[in-house]
C-alpha cells in the first residue's frame, strides 16, 4: 500500500466535509475501520473517503445508522472496494428508495388534497383520528401512512 493512500483523520475531514468529531462517530459505529500508526494515531485508506460519502448520501435518503451499517458490512475487507461492490449495495438500496418515493408520492398526494382545504368532511379525512383510534397501529399518522379507519 503506498503511503498517499494513507489519510490522517484531518486529511481525512479535509476531503469529505466532516469534522473530526463526526468521524470519530463514525468509527464508535462500525462505518468506518482506522488503522492506528506505530504513535497510536488513526489512519484512514483513502477509500474511506467514498465510504464517509456513502454515508453522508444514505442518511440524506433517510436511511438509518443501522441500515447503512447493514449495507457497509457486505463491503470486502482488507481491500478497497471495486465498483462491483458498490454496484451489489446499489441494487439493494434501489428498491428501498423506489418504495420510499412510492410512499412519499402516495402521501404528497393525499397532502395536497387535505392539508388547508378547509373541508368539513371529518369522515373522510386522512389526518382525523377521533379518540387516537390510529394508536392500535402503530405510532406517527397510520391513516396517511396506509391504515384505514375501522
Amino acid at each position: 500500500m503506498k503511503s498517499s493512500d494513507i489519510l490522517s483523520i484531518g486529511e481525512l475531514a479535509d476531503r469529505t466535509g466532516l469534522s473530526v468529531t463526526a468521524i470519530r462517530f463514525y468509527e464508535t459505529k462500525g462505518l468506518i475501520h482506522p488503522i492506528r500508526n506505530a504513535g497510536g494515531q488513526r489512519r484512514f485508506l483513502r477509500a474511506d473517503i467514498r465510504r464517509l460519502s456513502f454515508v453522508l448520501a444514505a442518511q440524506e435518503f433517510g436511511f438509518t445508522i443501522a441500515e447503512i451499517s447493514d449495507q457497509l458490512a457486505k463491503l470486502p475487507d482488507g481491500r478497497p472496494p471495486t465498483k462491483a461492490d458498490w454496484t451489489r449495495i446499489s441494487r439493494g438500496f434501489r428498491a428501498h428508495l423506489d418504495d420510499k418515493i412510492d410512499r412519499l408520492m402516495a402521501l404528497r398526494d393525499k397532502l395536497d388534497s387535505c392539508i388547508g382545504c378547509g373541508c368539513l368532511s371529518l369522515k373522510s379525512c386522512q389526518l382525523y383520528n377521533a379518540g387516537d383510534a390510529a394508536a392500535r397501529h402503530g405510532r406517527g399518522p397510520r391513516y396517511v401512512m396506509g391504515n384505514r379507519p375501522d
